[in-house]
C-alpha cells in the first residue's frame, strides 16, 4: 500500500511544479511551445538532456547487453560525453547563431528547401519508428516486472504489456501535446534528480546483496570472478563493443544523437542563451560518465546474481543444439525488485515511470515541432497564424501516439532492445549526421551534394547490414565498422561533387540576433575536466588500474597524463601547421622596396 502511495504522491508532485512553473506560459505562440520561449537556464537543460536519455529503454537495454556482454558496453555512455563536448563548441554555437527551431531548419538554410523537406520526413520516421516504441515497450517491461503487475491485474505477460504500453503514451502524451517545451524540461528536471537517487541506489544496494551486506565485498566479487566482464574497453574476440569501433560506429552513432537528433537538441535550442546551453549540455556530459553506474554496473552485478542463483532472469528460448538464451532485457527489472524494499519501490517505480514519459514526452513534441513548423507551415498553408501552427503540432502529436501505441507491443520479438534500437537508427542517423558536418565544414559545397549522398548512405547501410548482413564478399564487419565506412564514402561523394561543382559564393552564416551567442567562458576547462575522467575511467577499469594484480593508482595516473597530452598535441596540430604555412609565407613574400619612403 505503500509503495502505491509513494508512487502516486511523486507523480503528483511533478505534475503540480509542472503546472506551477508553467501556468504563464503563453503556449499559443510557435516560440512558447516548441522553444519554451528561449527562456531555458543551464540546469533545466542538463536535468531534460540527462532524463530524455535516461530513460526505461537505456536502464532495460543497456543493463541487459551488460548482463550479457559485460562492461564494454559502457561506451555507448563514455563516448556519448565526447560527441556532448563537440554540439557545446562546435554545432550548438552555429545553431543559436540561425535562430533555428529545427535541424531541418538549418538544413534549409545551408542547402535550400528541399532539403529541409527530405530532412524532417526522415526525422520523422527514425523517431516514430525506431525510438518511441522502444520507449514505450522498454518501459511497459520494467515497469511490470517492478510492481509484478501480472499478478495485480491478473493477466499475460502480453495484455500486461498492452495496458502499460498504452497507460505511458497517453500520460506522457498529455505532457507533450498540452504542455509545450517548458512543461516537458520542468518535468524532467524533477524526475531527473529522483532519477540520480534512485538510478545510484540500485547498484548501491545490489553490491550490498551480491557481498551479504558489505557493498565493498561485493565490489570484489565483480573485479576478482570474471574480471574480464569488468574490463572497460572492448578487448578480445568476446567483446560486445571492440575498442577500435569507438573511434568509428560508436564516435558517429552518438555525434549524430547528441549533435542532430531533433528529439534530443531542441531543449537546448530553447536555451536563454548560448553560455547556458553549454554549461547545460556540459553538465550533462558530466553526469553521463558518472550515469555507467547505473546503466552498466547493474547489468553486471545481475549476472554474478544469477550465476549464484541469488536471482533467477527467465529464459527467453533454447536453440535446437539444447543453449538456453536468457531474456537479457529483464534482467534489469528483476533485479531491482529482488533488492530495492518494499518501501522504496513505489518511489522508484515514480522515478522510472517519469523517465519514460520524459523520452516519450520529448520525442512527442519534437515530432510535432517538425510535422508543423518544416511540412505543415511550409509546404501546406505558408500563411498559417501561430494559433494554426500550434493546434496543428497538436494534432500530430496526439496522432503519433497512437501509432507508437499500436507499434510498441511488437518490439518483444526482438533479440536485445538496445541494439536493435541502434541499427533501425543507423539507417538513417549517419547519413544526416554526414550532411550537416559537411554544411558546417565547408562553405561552397553545394545541395545537389547532399541529395545524392543521403540516398546513397541509406541504401549502403540497409543492403550491407540488414541484407548482407555485414559481409561485403572480401571482407566481414562488424557493423559498427560499416558505419564508419558509410561515412567515409557519404564525405568522400560530397567532396567530389564540392570539387566538380562548387558554390559560386561561399556561403555565409546569418546572426538572426534570437539570443546571446557568446561562449561560456570556463566551457574550454569543462571540456577538458570530462576528458580527464574518461581517460581514468577506462584506465582504472583495465590491467593498469583494479583488474590486474599489477595495477596501480600511479599507472593509472599516468595513463591520464599521457592521454591528455596525446589529445591536446593532436588538436594543437592544425594550429601548427596553420603557423608553419604563414611563416613559410613570409619568408617566400618578396622583401618590400622602402627606398620610396627615406
Amino acid at each position: 500500500m505503500f509503495a502505491i502511495i509513494s508512487f502516486l504522491g511523486f507523480t503528483l508532485l511533478v505534475a503540480v511544479i509542472s503546472y506551477y512553473k508553467t501556468r504563464d506560459e503563453d503556449l499559443s505562440h510557435e516560440t512558447g511551445y516548441f522553444l519554451a520561449g528561449r527562456s531555458l537556464p543551464w540546469y533545466v537543460i542538463a536535468g531534460s538532456l540527462f532524463l530524455t536519455n535516461i530513460s526505461a529503454e537505456q536502464l532495460t537495454g543497456l543493463n541487459g547487453n551488460a548482463f550479457s556482454r559485460g562492461a564494454s558496453v559502457m561506451a555507448w555512455e563514455t563516448v556519448a560525453a565526447v560527441a556532448m563536448i563537440a554540439f557545446a563548441l562546435i554545432f550548438l554555437p552555429r545553431f543559436l547563431k540561425g535562430g533555428i527551431t529545427t535541424v531541418p531548419q538549418f538544413l534549409e538554410d545551408r542547402f535550400g528547401k528541399r532539403m529541409r523537406l527530405v530532412a524532417s520526413s526522415i526525422f520523422l520516421y527514425a523517431i516514430v519508428i525506431g525510438f518511441l516504441p522502444f520507449v514505450l515497450y522498454a518501459g511497459s517491461i520494467t515497469l511490470s516486472k517492478l510492481f509484478d503487475l501480472n499478478s495485480v491485474f491478473g493477466t499475460s505477460d502480453t495484455v500486461t504489456t498492452w495496458i502499460m504500453v498504452v497507460t505511458l503514451g497517453v500520460v506522457g502524451g498529455i505532457y507533450a501535446v498540452f504542455g509545450g517545451l517548458k512543461a516537458v524540461a520542468v518535468s524532467d528536471t524533477v524526475n531527473g534528480v529522483g532519477l540520480l537517487l534512485g538510478g545510484f541506489l540500485v547498484p548501491v544496494l545490489a553490491l550490498m546483496h551480491l557481498g551479504d551486506g558489505s557493498m565493498a565485498a561485493g565490489f570484489q566479487i565483480l573485479i576478482s570472478e570474471s574480471p574480464e566482464r569488468m574490463q572497460a574497453a572492448g578487448i578480445g574476440a568476446e567483446a560486445a563493443i571492440p575498442w577500435h569501433t569507438l573511434f568509428s560506429g560508436i564516435l558517429l552513432i552518438n555525434l549524430f544523437y547528441w549533435c542532430t537528433n531533433q528529439a534530443i537538441i531542441q531543449r537546448t535550442l530553447g536555451a536563454r542563451n548560448l553560455a547556458e546551453g553549454q554549461k547545460g549540455v556540459l553538465a550533462a556530459a558530466a553526469m553521463k560518465v558518472f550515469g555507467v553506474a547505473m546503466l552498466v554496473l547493474p547489468g553486471i552485478i545481475a549476472w554474478h546474481m544469477h550465476q549464484k542463483g541469488m536471482i533467477n532472469i527467465p529464459v527467453k528460448e533454447v536453440l535446437a543444439n539444447g543453449q538456453v538464451i536468457l531474456a537479457q532485457d529483464m534482467a534489469y527489472p528483476v533485479l531491482v525488485r529482488e533488492v530495492l524494499p518494499s518501501w522504496l519501490s513505489g518511489f522508484f517505480g515514480a522515478v522510472l515511470f517519469g523517465a519514460v514519459l520524459s523520452s516519450f514526452n520529448s520525442g512527442v513534441n519534437s515530432l510535432s515541432t517538425l510535422a508543423s513548423l518544416d511540412i505543415y507551415k511550409q509546404y501546406i498553408n505558408k500563411t498559417a497564424s501561430n494559433a494554426q501552427t500550434v493546434r496543428v503540432g497538436r494534432v500530430f502529436g496526439l496522432a503519433t501516439i497512437v501509432v507508437c501505441i499500436m507499434i510498441a507491443p511488437f518490439v518483444a520479438t526482438a533479440d536485445g532492445l538496445y541494439t536493435l534500437m541502434r541499427t533501425i537508427m543507423a539507417v538513417i542517423n549517419v547519413p544526416i549526421l554526414a550532411v550537416v558536418m559537411m554544411g558546417i565544414l565547408s562553405k561552397r559545397t553545394p545541395a545537389l551534394a547532399g541529395y545524392i549522398a543521403l540516398p546513397f548512405g541509406m541504401i549502403f547501410f540497409y543492403i550491407t547490414h540488414f541484407v548482407l548482413k555485414d559481409d561485403l564478399g572480401f571482407i566481414k564487419l562488424n557493423w559498427l565498422h560499416l558505419v564508419g565506412v558509410n561515412f567515409a564514402l557519404m564525405f568522400g561523394i560530397m567532396l567530389l561533387v564540392r570539387y566538380l561543382k562548387p558554390l559560386a559564393t561561399p556561403y555565409i552564416q546569418v546572426h538572426t540576433q534570437e539570443v546571446d551567442i557568446t561562449h561560456w567562458k570556463y566551457a574550454r576547462y569543462a571540456c577538458w575536466i570530462i576528458v580527464i575522467m574518461l581517460i581514468g575511467l577506462y584506465a582504472m577499469f583495465s590491467g593498469l588500474g583494479l583488474l590486474s594484480t599489477d595495477g596501480s593508482v600511479l599507472k593509472v595516473i599516468a595513463a591520464m597524463v599521457t592521454g591528455v597530452t596525446a589529445i591536446y598535441a593532436l588538436l594543437k596540430i592544425p594550429a601548427w601547421l596553420r603557423s608553419d604555412s604563414s611563416v613559410a609565407a613570409q619568408k617566400a613574400a618578396p622583401v618590400a622596396d622602402t627606398r620610396a619612403y627615406k
